[in-house]
């Protein structure tokens, strides 16, 4: 199945996973963008992984994965919600060249904010950029937070994003002391075009073919978000009529893009004037 993240189970080995595979929710996601390729590729490698822990959100909530640089990309930024309701965006300079993630990202920070209803505020967690590669960051994150080994094998590009997950649970070593080494280098065969292109259960029977796995139902991906004029109306209104006339006059139209959605508000003169008719005009002082 395709748009899926799909956990699965070594029950002998106390070893977990997932797979998580994008298209068609990709393809919709990169619409419009023009990216560079390397900004596609670390963005899809980025998006895989916060869909594999968006997965472990038991309640309504919002995860927000943000790495940020000094360097030619100098942000990225993914959604998610605990239907798997995803988003994202990145900026980045015209010319970018190639490189490792470390390299095109910079110095930097990775910052995850989880927000769930019953907090008072989001829960946040930064940690500095640590890793060659967007699967080492954030093996290295969950070695911080979670204090388990967890390996994570990424692959991505204009028509899809894919990835493997490998965690160690706590009695891993009692029911077999060979068995995460084993499963981490059979792991470490996979190829992009593997992650990419096999259904989950060919992919690890590839991958594990001597080993009993069990596989869950897999989990729809979505990139649902329809544009939020009442939105961007209200906020334009709360500019107050002065500032948005002003803008207006400047640039002939308002244009408001919304990024991490990808949509685009347009608003011209009558647009504008509609919007304020029902608003009465501020008294000018007099002196």
């Amino acid at each position: 199945m395709s748009n899926t993240v799909q956990r699965f189970l070594f029950d002998d080995l106390d070893i977990r996973g997932a797979v998580v595979r994008l298209d068609t929710v990709w393809e919709k996601l990169m619409t419009g963008r023009d990216y560079p390729a390397a900004v596609v590729d670390l963005l899809g490698q980025m998006s895989a992984t916060t869909l594999l822990l968006a997965d472990n959100l038991k309640q309504a909530g919002r995860l927000t994965m943000q790495l940020r640089g000094s360097g030619p990309v100098s942000l990225l930024v993914i959604d998610c919600n605990e239907s798997l309701n995803l988003r994202c965006m990145a900026h980045h300079e015209e010319h970018i060249g190639t490189g490792t993630a470390l390299g095109l990202l910079g110095n930097g920070q990775l910052l995850l904010s989880l927000d769930l209803p019953t907090m008072r505020e989001p829960y946040q967690s930064v940690v500095p950029l640590d890793g060659d590669t967007i699967a080492a960051v954030f093996e290295h994150y969950l070695k911080l937070s979670e204090q388990l080994d967890s390996r994570i094998f990424l692959a991505a590009s204009a028509t899809g994003t894919a990835g493997l997950f490998l965690q160690k649970m706590p009695g891993a070593d009692q029911r077999d002391p060979d068995g995460w080494a084993r499963l981490e280098a059979l792991a470490a065969t996979v190829k992009p075009d593997e992650l990419l292109s096999l259904p989950t259960e060919d992919l690890l029977t590839r991958l594990f073919h001597e080993e009993t796995v069990r596989v869950f139902a897999a989990r729809p991906v979505t990139n649902d978000c329809p544009p939020d004029w009442d939105k961007i109306r209200t906020m334009l209104l709360a500019l107050g009529r002065e500032d948005v006339y002003a803008s207006l006059l400047e640039r002939g139209e308002i244009v408001i893009n919304d990024e991490l959605s990808n949509n685009e508000y347009r608003f011209d003169k009558a647009a504008i004037d509609e919007l304020f008719s029902h608003t009465p005009e501020t008294p000018k002082s007099v002196h």
